[in-house]
């Protein structure tokens, strides 16, 4: 028994781009939804939201059903946070507000196995097919299909950034838009100079040491962030997608019932 092919990783070591999409509702139901629509990945998060390991567990399950993997954006912290999203069995872990070259080379050491790393040993989760694996398989196929995402949103670790693509272990380098601009100063100009030059060399380098370059956008953004090089792009929500069903359907309902109440436009969200 072999751990399954992490389809991101195939498509983008063949050459081509894999689509991804972040999964806000605490809910199995959300995340099969999403498969079967056909993305390559789902973003699950752990930063910011209040996702339950047994919610984290179905909804790796429905995405496994459809072949489809799964991101964790991890909380910063301790090794076992890190580690768990991977035994139950995602495919892969985004750690936020990589700062340094010292904190990147820590990441790694937790979360890989021997030769590159020492993450914590276990093979009786689902990661493992609960002892079912061989288990010089289960360390080797957990460096290989399994991927690691550091997330470049800060422009204190511009500097290092170099030294962090040339490490082994790491996978993708993630451009996060949001508090970039915020950390430039400018939150919510997403058209300034610093941030589209940051990008464009988040891209340029995770490309240069044979990493892949990750973003998040929206759709229409999609041809230009592939022009830079990125390879894994985040396009869209699904709170953005309800959001705009039912306001588009209140406003069609206010054409026909006049009075009706509706809603102001809510601010906007590089998804």
């Amino acid at each position: 028994m072999r751990m399954r092919e992490s389809r991101v990783l195939a498509k983008l070591r063949s050459g081509s781009a894999a689509s991804c999409l972040k999964v806000n509702f605490g809910d199995g139901q959300a995340a099969e939804i999403a498969s079967m629509a056909g993305f390559d990945c789902l973003w699950i998060d752990q930063e910011h939201l209040a996702q339950d390991w047994s919610v984290l567990n179905s909804q790796i399950w429905a995405a496994k059903a459809h072949n489809v993997d799964v991101m964790v954006r991890v909380p910063r912290g301790s090794y076992s946070g890190y580690v768990k999203p991977l035994e139950m069995d995602a495919t892969g872990i985004m750690v936020p507000h990589i700062m340094n070259l010292e904190e990147a080379k820590q990441v790694i050491q937790m979360t890989r196995f021997h030769p590159i790393g020492r993450r914590a040993i276990d093979g009786g989760s689902a990661d493992g097919a609960y002892t079912n694996m061989d288990f010089g398989d289960y360390l080797k196929d957990s460096n290989t299909q399994k991927f690691l995402v550091l997330q470049i949103e800060d422009p204190e670790v511009l500097p290092d950034i170099e030294a962090i693509a040339a490490l082994d272990g790491v996978d993708m380098l993630f451009f996060g838009p949001g508090d970039f601009s915020q950390g430039i100063g400018a939150p919510g100009e997403w058209d300034h100079p610093r941030l589209i030059e940051a990008r464009k060399l988040v891209a340029s380098v995770a490309n240069k040491y044979g990493k892949f370059a990750a973003t998040s956008g929206g759709i229409d953004s999609l041809d230009s962030f592939l022009e830079m090089g990125y390879g894994f792009v985040n396009v869209g929500a699904d709170i953005v997608g309800l959001s705009g069903y039912c306001k588009n359907l209140i406003e069609r309902f206010g054409k026909s019932v006049p009075g009706t109440l509706l809603s102001s436009p809510p601010p906007g969200k590089p998804y």
